[in-house]
């Protein structure tokens, strides 16, 4: 055949390639980003209607026990799914957990803050409304910038600086407008308390998810181990931190009281949740990301009107945009969207690979700080 002739097969089939590759690209990522909104909003409004409905109340230290028992096992399957075999899966157990005790100790860090973190948000979701809940604790993304800035020497743009000083003036605004429907869901509330617990949360959430990256850039461990072991040691704190603050309660009433079908689907929200932040970093980008998180504001906005009487305020409508604006403009200008700094480990022949192989992606973004993880479920 001659190159003419290939040239003109080559010619003439890649039309159709490129629309099917365009095609089934586009389908990913309005699917990802369709998902990706649902499941935002799905938890910051269930989780609000759980902590405010009359009722026998759950107690939330054992939700967070619960939901790292199920990210356990949803990243053992993973790992399982890598090995190949349950042979292969149960060496790699060993060999990672007493070949190395050094590894598990260094991962209890971000494992006791994750903990700690999703116990703090249970306290803000309790006592603010869910919008307000939802716009403050994007001040994770100025956190998370400032421990990157500090741990991981990165550099930020112009635009990002102004984006995140414009993200806090947002949060500001949302929190020092005056509201007054607090006190109509029928349950008491500490607007204060909630504001505190989500601004220390945001912080926690920096610090752990920068070390966390940190850990990810500078070993050799998979994806999916490093979240077996933040969920393995989270249920271990998680237990022992739902004992200190509500062990008499637990004795007499039981550990799953006041569960239900609602309780369970928040639990299933918070697990699975990060599966679908590692398909946006595997097949899409933080700007994805960034508008999901937006779009579900707005949406989580228009159902607490109807759900839990919101009332909107010009100010609550300054601060938001504020915010979503913040969200995209630190997204899409960042120095590393201009040169991407990635670390790709090729995948290897053998059973439970080191590399980042599998559904998580192969390769870690350091420019967006978007280092996956399960414990990071919320919008």
């Amino acid at each position: 055949i001659s190159d003419k002739q290939i040239s003109n097969k080559v010619a003439y089939h890649m039309p159709d390639q490129l629309v099917t590759m365009a095609g089934n690209n586009q389908l990913i990522k309005v699917s990802t980003l369709i998902i990706l909104t649902l499941q935002n909003v799905s938890l910051i409004l269930v989780m609000r209607y759980i902590r405010t409905r009359p009722g026998d109340m759950f107690f939330s230290s054992t939700a967070v026990v619960c939901s790292e028992v199920v990210k356990f096992f949803v990243s053992c399957g993973l790992v399982a799914w890598e090995c190949g075999s349950m042979k292969s899966f149960s060496d790699f157990l060993i060999k990672n957990t007493y070949g190395d005790p050094i590894d598990c100790l260094k991962i209890s860090v971000p494992a006791v803050i994750y903990v700690l973190q999703n116990n703090l948000l249970y306290v803000a979701i309790s006592n603010l409304d869910a919008v307000t809940y939802q716009v403050t604790y994007q001040l994770k993304l100025l956190t998370t910038a400032f421990f990157s800035v500090i741990i991981l020497r990165k550099a930020l743009s112009k635009i990002q600086w102004v984006s995140l000083v414009a993200l806090f003036a947002g949060v500001a605004i949302v929190q020092l407008q005056t509201v007054k429907h607090y006190n109509k869901v029928g349950v008491e509330q500490n607007p204060l308390l909630g504001l505190l617990a989500v601004v220390v949360a945001c912080l926690m959430s920096g610090f752990a998810g920068v070390y966390f990256e940190f850990m990810l850039k500078n070993t050799e461990k998979s994806l999916w181990w490093r979240n077996v072991q933040l969920a393995f040691e989270g249920v271990l704190f998680g237990v022992a931190t739902a004992y200190i603050n509500d062990g008499s309660m637990l004795m007499n009433k039981g550990f799953l009281y006041g569960y239900d079908g609602w309780v369970l689907f928040v639990i299933l929200l918070q697990s699975v949740g990060g599966l679908v932040v590692a398909v946006v970093v595997k097949y899409l980008d933080n700007i994805i990301k960034g508008f999901a998180t937006s779009a579900a504001i707005i949406i989580a906005c228009i159902f607490s009107i109807y759900m839990f009487n919101f009332q909107l305020s010009p100010q609550f409508v300054l601060g938001t945009s504020l915010v979503i604006a913040a969200i995209f403009a630190y997204a899409k200008f960042g120095v590393a969207r201009l040169s991407v700094q990635t670390k790709t480990v090729q995948p290897t022949p053998k059973p439970c690979s080191s590399g980042l192989s599998g559904v998580g992606g192969d390769a870690i973004q350091t420019g967006d700080s978007v280092a996956v993880k399960l414990s990071d479920h919320s919008g």
